[in-house]
């Protein structure tokens, strides 16, 4: 069981930039995949960006490639997400999530533990 705590979330203006970060409880952090995914008001849940297990390898949606930039610290059990360039378009709640072994982090059926989100809003 992994339980999942979202941080850093705001209120930002367009350009600016934000850095979320999530904390894991549980010992098996490391054996899990991360992934950040958002959802805004009307619209699936989608995603964001992904890490595997030792961080050397990293995925994102083309909407965030070269803006956003995803980490993870298995010693001390965060994943973080830095978010530059922010536009409206990026209004969403974040949510941090944990991946089974097998499956594509594009896909959110791949999660097996899920956190509260973050609230995102972005103004111009």
């Amino acid at each position: 069981q992994v339980q999942l705590v979202e941080s850093g979330g705001g209120l930002v203006q367009a350009g600016g930039s934000l850095r979320l970060s999530c904390e894991a409880s549980g010992r098996t952090f490391s054996s899990h995949r991360m992934g950040w995914f958002r959802q805004a008001p009307g619209k699936e849940r989608e995603f964001v960006a992904g890490v595997d297990w030792s961080g050397a390898n990293r995925y994102y949606a083309d909407s965030v490639r070269g803006r956003f930039t995803v980490d993870r610290d298995n010693a001390q059990n965060t994943v973080s997400l830095s978010m530059n360039a922010l536009n409206p378009a990026d209004t969403a709640r974040y949510f941090c999530a944990a991946a089974n072994s097998w499956g594509s982090l594009y896909n959110k059926g791949t999660y097996i533990y899920w956190g509260q989100g973050t609230q995102v809003t972005v103004y111009s």
